[in-house]
């Protein structure tokens, strides 16, 4: 049976999963460090790990597998994952597979390490916006499609 599994802190289509996870009726663990609204929908279940770094992700990626969605930015999560078999898709709709998670990973780690040296290289993105979210709910259907129907 197929699980969304959303890593909640900082998420910004928890909203749009939950909308996706009613139409197909697909349970969804939201899982935070706390400070999330529990959703009154029988199908979100909010999972609070205990502060610390990435509690929330190691939950995850000890439950995560095959036919399952991950919902999260965390590019190191993602490829636990993607390893365990499970889908997995950015804020932005961009899906994480076998084929590509190498390829971010190593563009993140870059990117890290061009910060850490260059003290004014610093600052986020570029906005999540109405594109993004309309990507996201997309890439999202075509995912929870594909994993009821395996």
């Amino acid at each position: 049976m197929t699980v969304i599994y959303i890593d909640a802190d900082a998420c910004p289509v928890k909203a749009e999963v939950e909308k996706v996870a009613t139409r197909h009726a697909v349970r969804v663990m939201m899982v935070s460090n706390g400070g999330i609204r529990p959703s009154a929908n029988p199908l979100i279940e909010s999972v609070f790990v205990s502060d610390g770094p990435d509690v929330a992700d190691m939950w995850i990626a000890d439950r995560a597998g095959a036919g399952d969605v991950v919902i999260t930015g965390d590019i190191p999560l993602a490829a636990k994952c993607v390893e365990a078999g499970a889908s997995v898709l950015k804020h932005n709709g961009e899906e994480l597979h076998s084929r590509n998670i190498g390829q971010v990973l190593a563009t993140r780690d870059l990117m890290q390490d061009l910060r850490s040296a260059d003290p004014f290289r610093q600052g986020g993105g570029k906005p999540f916006s109405k594109a993004d979210r309309s990507r996201f709910l997309d890439s999202l259907e075509r995912l929870v499609q594909a994993a009821k129907r395996a």
